[in-house]
Parts: structure tokens; C-alpha cells; sequence
């Protein structure tokens, strides 16, 4: 069993995750977040919401100045550690580009959906239950746009082919479906981030890394022990990876779920 004194990384998704679904809050998992800041073991927020609501948040649970992984991998920073270029996929779109080539589809294809880009902070306040402070933070986007789809199955596939032919690609979340670059998710921006910083021992760290969604599969892929949070998605977590002794799904949801995966597989003596 692993233990506080490994060169550990904690990888985590937030919405449905580290913070509740229907509350936002990580009140239960604050027991977990004492030890690992008192153990000096670095949480890395790998989330598809912006670095303008990561900032704040980061502070709000004491690890301000920490790497993180934004937009469900379109933007990645270094935090105090280094200094990483933003956009970290070459010719990666920017926000103004995707939304552009988004407007060109309903003007060439009639396709019914609805973004960010498309209403108000009131709006993304009423679809997310956050304040509308919050969901300005949320409208704050660099890489990747997040619709809702309202239109036909068949539609959606024509859709999918016009991303690709753009170079574009949807990931699936929660709530949203998100649209951005190609080579843009967090399995991969997971692993450009720990190819790119220092670490303490000047060795790789051990990572655990836990999420709730389809988006995080690559993820949790991506790390040397996987947790499944029990979520509320249709769709099920499912990952590649075969080593299943390092694998952990959890019976309980949201932060309680993830104070229950790292203690399945982090000594709590």
C-alpha cells in the first residue's frame, strides 16, 4: 500500500469529483486535501473548467501556484513549477476560431445546438447551478467551446465528420459535450505536464488519478492508479488499461467517493 512518504501526484477531476455534483462543495474530502498539503504532495486539477475559475479555486483549497490541466486538456500550466506555453498542441484553434467554424456549421448545415457562445452569463447559470459570477469565470474560455447538442442522431454523426474535417474533435462531460483541437484531451495533456516539469526526487512521481466521466478515461489511462467515482453520467468509465489490481471504483459519489479511493489505495496511518 502506498503511503504520504512516496513521491506521490494526486490527478484529479473536479465537477462530480473532488467537488459535488449538485453543491460544488469539498467539504468531505477535506480530510484528505489536510493531509496531503501537510505531506507536501502536489494536487493537480485536471478539469474541463477554465483557468479563470481553476485560479480561484486553487487558492480556495490552499494549493495556489500548482500545475493544472484545463478545458478538458486544450490548456495546461505549469503552475509555479515552469513555465509552459498555453496552447500546447501546434495549430491548435483558439476559442474565437472554434466558435467562428461552429457558426459556419449551422449557417452550412442547419445543425441545432447551443454554446457558451451563445448566451449569457444568466444563462450557463441556470444550466450549471453555478452563481453568476461563477458561470462568467466558466464563459472565460481559451481552447474549446461547451455545447449542448439539439438535434437528430444522424445529424450528430454529420457533425462529428464536419469536426474532423477541421481538425476538431467532442469530448464528452457531464453536462457539455466540448468542442476543441484535435490531440487536445486530458490523457494526453496529462502526459506532456509530467514530461515537462521538475519534480522533487528528479524522478517521475507516482501518480493516482481520480474522475467520475467519460472525459476522464484517458485520463485515469494515464496514471499509475486509476479511481472511478461513482457518477451520474449515462455513460459508463471505461478504460484500457488492464491492470486491474490498480484499478478502484468507488461506492460512494463525489467528494466522498474520492476520500474513499485514495484511502483504498493510500496508507491513512
Amino acid at each position: 500500500m502506498l503511503t504520504l512518504q512516496d513521491p506521490l501526484m494526486i490527478v484529479t477531476d473536479l465537477d462530480g469529483s473532488l467537488l459535488d455534483h449538485h453543491t460544488y462543495s469539498w467539504q468531505p474530502a477535506q480530510y484528505w486535501l489536510d493531509r496531503l498539503t501537510g505531506a507536501d504532495i502536489p494536487l493537480v486539477l485536471c478539469t474541463s473548467k477554465t483557468a479563470a475559475e481553476i485560479l480561484p479555486l486553487q487558492r480556495a483549497l490552499g494549493i495556489a501556484g500548482a500545475p493544472f490541466i484545463s478545458e478538458n486538456g486544450a490548456i495546461v500550466s505549469g503552475g509555479d513549477l515552469s513555465d509552459l506555453p498555453a496552447m500546447r498542441v501546434p495549430e491548435a484553434k483558439d476559442y474565437a476560431a472554434i466558435c467562428q467554424t461552429l457558426s459556419q456549421f449551422r449557417e452550412d448545415f442547419g445543425f441545432k445546438f447551443t454554446g457558451f457562445n451563445d448566451v449569457t452569463e444568466k444563462e450557463v447559470a441556470e444550466w450549471t447551478g453555478l452563481t453568476p459570477a461563477d458561470a462568467e469565470l466558466a464563459m472565460q474560455r481559451e481552447g474549446s467551446e461547451s455545447i449542448i447538442w439539439r438535434d437528430t442522431p444522424e445529424n450528430f454523426a454529420r457533425f462529428q465528420q464536419a469536426l474532423q474535417d477541421e481538425k476538431l474533435t467532442l469530448i464528452q462531460g457531464g453536462r457539455f459535450w466540448t468542442v476543441t483541437s484535435e490531440g487536445n484531451d486530458k490523457g494526453s495533456a496529462l502526459r506532456w505536464l509530467l514530461k515537462n516539469i521538475p519534480t522533487r526526487t528528479g524522478q517521475p512521481p507516482i501518480t493516482i488519478g481520480l474522475g467520475d466521466g467519460p472525459n476522464d478515461a484517458v485520463m485515469l489511462d494515464s496514471v499509475d492508479y486509476a479511481v472511478i467515482i461513482k457518477g451520474y453520467s449515462k455513460e459508463p468509465v471505461t478504460l484500457s488499461r488492464t491492470d486491474n489490481q490498480n484499478i478502484y471504483t468507488t461506492t460512494l459519489y463525489g467528494p466522498e467517493g474520492w476520500s474513499e479511493g485514495l484511502a483504498h489505495f493510500v496508507s491513512q496511518e
